[in-house]
Formats: C-alpha cells, structure tokens, sequence
C-alpha cells in the first residue's frame, strides 16, 4: 500500500455541520441547501498500491482536481485522513500527510510526490531556464553536488527529447508542448514515489498530446512510480491507467478496472458520462 485515503472532505464556505450529509451523489448536489456552502470533495475513500495508476474521471466541478490539490497540499482540507506509507512515525507507522507542518509538506512534495499541472506556468518557474527548473528540484530533494545535478539535469533533458542545447532557455521561448515536457522532467528528477497529473494534455494538439502521454507511459514502466491522473478525456484515461475512479457531487459513485468502467459502466451517471464521449 502506498496511499490510503480515508473520507477526505473539502467544504468552501462556514460550514453548518450539516453539509456533508446534505450534498453528494445520494442528494444530486454539491452545495448545501442550508448553508450555501460548496462541498467540492465528499468523503473520499481511496487506495493506491506502489506502481498502481489511478484515473479519476468527471463533469466539471465534480471535485477531480480538488482531490488532487489536497493530495498535494495545494489546498487544505477540511476533514479526513491521508496515509502516505512512504512517510512513517517513530514507531513504524504511516503519517497522515494533513497533519504535516509546512518544512515536513516542502519535504514530501520535493522528495516523494509531484505534480504535473494542466497549466505549465503553475508548475514552473518562469525565472529559471528549463535546466534551472529541473536542478530546483533536485537540489530540493538534498542533491547539492554541482556535477551530480547537472548530469543529472541532462540525464532528464535527454528523456523529454528536449534539444541539450537549449537547457538555458527560458520556459517561454518553448511550445507548450516542451513546456509540460520540461515539466515532466522536473517532476520526475527527485524519483517521486507518486505523480500526480491534473489535466496533463489538454490545450496541446492531437498529435503533441500523443506524444506525451507515450512519454508519461514509458516514464512510468521505466521508474514504477505510482500516479494519479484527473481528466475529463476518457481516451486520456484509457491510454494510461489501470484502475478508475467517476466522480459526480464531490463523491465517488463508481470504481474499478478502466477496461471495465469504460466498456461496462455499472452507474447510471458513468454510463451517461460514456455514451457522451462515444
């Protein structure tokens, strides 16, 4: 087991205490008819083994890219609990990652977690060249031998197919295909136990969105990280996960083997969210 998520909860608003039960899939709303407050993740439960690859799938607003986001600590959240068992306490045991002060959460997302953003521009910084980007993150991860980085840094640009010639070129001189290459590469440079990938491809072109999901996937077989992928393009989904999890309120209303969620979808909703993509 690599993460186990317990009934982690996102509520925007002043919660009344009666938001949880009053949204969800079981209600057919994600706000709260007392308060108004928006429950945007409902009671998440969610495993994921070491080199597993999850897809969660959804409308827009269903809560995907929130569950994410309070992986990574991107947001807080409201309630629950999430074991990451790479992180363990004095006595052997898996920490849950909500209660991490800041220096313990900078440590996790440098050395054991990343995420790729749909946006390349949050995931990078504009200050740096593509190479500087990718050295931020292993000397984050406790790299601060010069020649150590940099070959390092090499070793990545090399697996983008990114021209070493331009590895002090700024991100904004790159398409935004090499630019969520070079983020890529950023993220994989400390050897994450866990990707996370909200979104990875969309806004590229066909062909450049083939390209680097075929990059992500032999990536992955390479390393064996475990990875966390949101997107509403099933063909994304299919492409690269094992397992899949449909989201509709902030709750999860069906799980399974992707073959089996995309080609025999046992929730009313899933089959909807199918037959519309088909």
């Amino acid at each position: 087991m690599l993460l186990d998520i317990h009934s982690l909860s996102k509520i925007y608003g002043q919660s009344c205490g009666h938001c949880l039960d009053e949204t969800g899939e079981r209600q057919g709303r994600s706000i709260c008819p007392q308060c108004g407050s928006v429950v945007a993740v409902n009671r998440a439960c969610l495993q994921i083994e070491g080199d597993e690859i999850l897809g969660i799938v959804g409308e827009s607003g269903s809560g995907k890219s929130t569950l994410l986001q309070l992986l990574y600590r991107d947001v807080e959240a409201s309630s629950g609990e999430v074991f990451f068992h790479v992180i363990k306490d004095k006595k052997n045991r898996p920490v849950n990652i909500l209660d991490l002060d800041m220096l313990q959460t900078a440590r996790m997302r440098n050395e054991m977690m990343s995420m790729i953003y749909q946006n390349p521009r949050l995931g990078l910084n504009y200050l740096f060249s593509a190479g500087g980007n990718i050295a931020e993150k292993i000397i984050g991860a406790g790299e601060h031998r010069f020649e150590k980085i940099r070959n390092r840094v090499h070793h990545f640009v090399d697996k983008i197919e990114l021209p070493g010639t331009r590895v002090d070129d700024y991100p904004d001189t790159f398409s935004g295909g090499q630019q969520q290459r070079i983020q890529i590469a950023k993220a994989l440079s400390s050897s994450p136990n866990l990707l996370l990938l909200d979104e990875p491809t969309t806004g590229l072109d066909v062909s450049v969105q083939a390209r680097i999901l075929d990059l992500i996937k032999s990536l992955q077989k390479e390393m064996g990280f475990a990875m966390i992928v949101v997107s509403h393009d099933l063909g994304v989904i299919r492409h690269l996960t094992d397992i899949t999890v449909v989201m509709r309120h902030g709750s999860i209303v069906e799980y399974g083997l992707t073959d089996q969620i995309l080609e025999d979808p046992q929730h009313g909703y899933t089959q909807l969210l199918v037959s519309s993509i088909l």
